[in-house]
């Protein structure tokens, strides 16, 4: 109790802001984001085309996230380019509902410019809150896991009744809820997000050995999460599964983040960072190995169970090692760098690889090469974990 009573009513108030933030962009992102793909291809986009639009638009997020990161760090617009990355996207969604490919195109690359730049800004908002809290990053980011597990099994059951064109709207009305919640958020930490350009920034963090090793590693692990965030829905249907248990099986993989996220300090403090993304990594290669042996819509949506110790701890680990690599003035600037390779660099090279190989072989040569990927990384990161054992 006497530990609470220290913390400022104002910091505590933020915290529950960004807490609900993230519940409400999760529960849209969980609703929608997992059948983009089954929803391209149901208005007459095939998979392989699928991969390569996502993966342009992934190359453009890469290039338009340090205009972003200008216009955050010279204006100090964090709040205003936050609500512009959440509702912009939200608003344009009702135009995917229209049969035309150039339509689809033109709003989907419209969408990822203005999205681009939600996550780091929105982690580095979380980060700070955090430490003025005196709480962990990962009880802020589990209500994203948290809103996205109940939006993907939500939108099973909506789409058990509704054409999958009319999932726009539960979209539209959570994403507008969550810009709502922006409005609200202080000041202060909207000050204390971003000190340093972007240019600088990079040129600092991309010297450090370590952490460009570590942003190689991450790349090789994320790019395999493609298998899960943009061809899961189509590979379990190829498998057999209907709409209904998928979204059973991503409420499951969503609800698996929660506890891991919760656990990830404790797990940090005790093995450190480099070792808690080895681990996490590890758990990617499982995941993806079980998938490829047993391609059986049960033993798929069991599997999920891993989501959490892979990507949950995985990604609460590297975003803290990133805050602590970047120090205080380069918060705002290393998220974006990390992003930028985190979902960026591995979103572009797993949407065309995956894609490719979904279409021209199916799931299971999609998995075994996704398996061989997270091993790759994992090994990196048993490398760095060498190296930070080192005297300097």
């Amino acid at each position: 109790m006497a530990y609470t009573a220290i913390i400022p009513q104002e910091a505590k108030m933020e915290l529950l802001k960004l807490r609900l933030l993230y519940l409400l962009t999760g529960l849209a992102g969980g609703l929608f984001n997992p059948y983009l793909t089954t929803l391209f291809v149901h208005q007459g986009i095939g998979a392989n085309v699928v991969g390569v639009l996502m993966s342009i638009g992934t190359l453009l997020s890469i290039v338009v996230q340090p205009v972003w990161g200008l216009l955050v760090d010279r204006y100090r617009q964090t709040k205003l380019v936050l609500i512009l990355a959440i509702s912009v996207p939200a608003c344009l969604s009702l135009f995917y509902s229209f049969q035309y490919t150039a339509i689809i195109v033109m709003v989907y690359i419209l969408s990822i410019i203005f999205q681009a730049t939600q996550s780091p800004v929105a982690d580095s908002y979380a980060v700070t809150a955090a430490s003025r809290g005196r709480t962990s990053y990962g009880t802020i980011r589990s209500l994203g896991s948290l809103g996205t597990a109940l939006g993907g099994y939500a939108g099973g059951f909506y789409l058990s009744s509704f054409e999958i064109t009319q999932l726009w709207m539960p979209f539209l009305a959570l994403s507008l809820a969550g810009t709502a919640t922006v409005l609200t958020l202080s000041r202060s930490t909207e000050r204390k997000a971003g000190a340093i350009s972007l240019s600088q920034g990079m040129r600092e963090l991309l010297g450090n050995r370590l952490f460009l090793l570590f942003l190689i590693a991450c790349f090789f692990v994320n790019q395999t999460l493609t298998a899960y965030n943009s061809f899961f829905v189509l590979a379990f249907q190829e498998a057999g599964g209907s709409y209904s248990l998928v979204g059973t099986a991503l409420l499951l993989a969503s609800l698996t983040n929660i506890p891991s996220m919760l656990l990830a300090a404790r797990i940090l403090r005790r093995i450190g960072h480099e070792r808690t993304l080895l681990l996490a990594a590890l758990f990617y290669a499982l995941r993806w190995g079980i998938q490829w042996l047993f391609p059986v819509p049960a033993v798929m949506v069991g599997i999920q169970v891993l989501h959490g110790l892979s990507f949950g701890l995985f990604y609460v680990a590297a975003v803290e090692y990133v805050a602590q690599a970047s120090g205080k003035r380069m918060q705002a600037t290393g998220q974006s760098v990390f992003n930028m390779v985190f979902s960026g660099l591995g979103g572009i090279v797993g949407n065309l690889l995956n894609g490719y190989l979904f279409y021209s072989g199916g799931a299971q040569m999609m998995y075994l090469a996704c398996t061989g990927s997270a091993l790759i990384g994992a090994g990196m990161l048993y490398w760095i974990n060498r190296l930070a054992k080192m005297p300097v």
